[in-house]
């Protein structure tokens, strides 16, 4: 039983954890640590990673070189809160600390749960990352949980994600990639919701004055399936930067404005055609039915190159090429086909020259006032969500 001597234990930090975080903050994720260790560690923790710590209410710091406490002044913001304090508060005053506070500080796993159930009542998306058995019930009420491969098997069995590779900055990564891929499943929502809203109001208006189809089942459905085709690159799609960099919602009431705002102004433009056929071309029904099959294809296709981007004008925005290949080749095949012995099989027949002109002016014409639209939409409607609400990824 003779001392001789102390053996001290350290966990170091990995490499990448500190531009990890960063990578986070400029994507508008904010972190939060909660850990069973005691504030010293925790504050010397956080002075590794190259950000300053204050105390809750004691208003004491870290110092940032021996990380031991000192007095100071009062300080307004909120970064640090010990177990004891947590455990003396009830829901409402946690709901208002948790907002203001980003490390947490000997909390036992069921106050990692009132941490996270406070954030989510309070409006944010929650990600937890752990490794541990207590983990477990946090990474099960959170809306994201990520774990690691070496970590216990209960912790990865309860995980939604596995990192596989030992850096942190993949899950800077894979939030970016997640947006992306939201991104471009709201471009053919918004797209198909709305197109496909104007071309039934189109349909339901022609029916009150046509006494034929204005389109055949058949070509309508001809229709959807090219239609279909031009957009089978849209996964693989461009996203803008600004985009990416903010946390999104999928949001019912965007997407119902969007459709009663973009899709009546698809109509304006089949009615004109619809008048044109009737009244200066004297249209016969195929012929009717393949103008209005080649203007709705034509613009409903062509549209997505405003709608698949917030920029104004939208041609600043680069499309992808597999986008803008499939587009083409859709519009070509539509183009052509009624010239073709093929055109007897939908009942198409050969358009009229002059129509082919007019439906071009109708085409710029009709991009144009979508561009419009969308500058006043995205104006009234696009931002207010995302700035009342961040992503928030806890850790421990």
């Amino acid at each position: 039983m003779v001392f001789l001597g102390f053996i001290a234990f350290t966990d170091p930090l990995k490499e990448t954890a500190g531009e990890s975080m960063e990578l986070l903050r400029r994507a508008g994720v904010r972190l939060k640590i909660l850990t069973g260790d005691s504030e010293v560690l925790a504050a010397k923790v956080c002075d590794q990673l190259g950000f300053q710590v204050y105390h809750y209410r004691r208003g004491r710091r870290f110092d940032e070189r021996t990380s031991s406490l000192r007095r100071t002044i009062e300080v307004e913001s909120v970064n640090m809160i010990e177990s004891s304090e947590i455990q003396n508060m009830n829901d409402d005053a946690l709901a208002r600390v948790v907002e203001r506070t980003d490390v947490f500080s000997r909390v036992t796993p069921s106050q990692k749960n009132r941490i996270m159930n406070a954030l989510k009542a309070n409006g944010h998306v929650v990600g937890y990352l752990g490794d541990g058995i207590n983990d477990t019930p946090s990474m099960k009420a959170a809306d994201v949980s990520i774990s690691v491969t070496n970590a216990v098997d209960v912790a990865k069995e309860t995980a939604d994600i596995i990192l596989l590779e030992n850096d942190l900055k993949i899950i800077a990564d894979g939030v970016k990639e997640g947006r992306r891929t939201f991104g471009n499943t709201m471009k053919y929502i918004l797209m198909a919701i709305s197109s496909n809203f104007g071309n039934m109001f189109s349909a339901a208006g022609a029916s009150l004055f046509l006494s034929f189809l204005p389109m055949l089942p058949l070509q309508i459905l001809f229709n959807n399936l090219l239609y279909s085709f031009a957009q089978l690159a849209l996964p693989a799609d461009n996203v803008d930067l600004t985009y990416i960099q903010r946390p999104q919602r999928l949001r019912t009431s965007f997407v119902r404005n969007f459709m009663l705002m973009f899709g009546p102004i698809s109509s304006i433009f089949d009615f004109a055609t619809f008048f044109l056929m009737l009244y200066v071309f004297k249209a016969h029904e195929p012929l009717f039915q393949t103008a209005w099959f080649i203007e709705s294809l034509f613009t409903q296709t062509l549209v997505i190159f405003v709608i698949r981007t917030r920029t104004v004008p939208f041609f600043r925005s680069k499309p992808n090429k597999y986008l803008l290949v499939n587009i083409f080749i859709v519009l070509a095949i539509a183009l052509i086909l009624p010239f073709t012995p093929v055109a007897e099989v939908f009942k198409f027949v050969p358009l009229p020259a002059n129509f082919l002109f007019i439906l071009v002016g109708f085409i710029v014409v009709y991009l144009g006032l979508v561009e419009l639209m969308k500058k006043w939409f995205y104006h009234r409607f696009g931002n207010g969500d995302n700035k009342k609400r961040n992503s928030t990824l806890q850790s421990t």
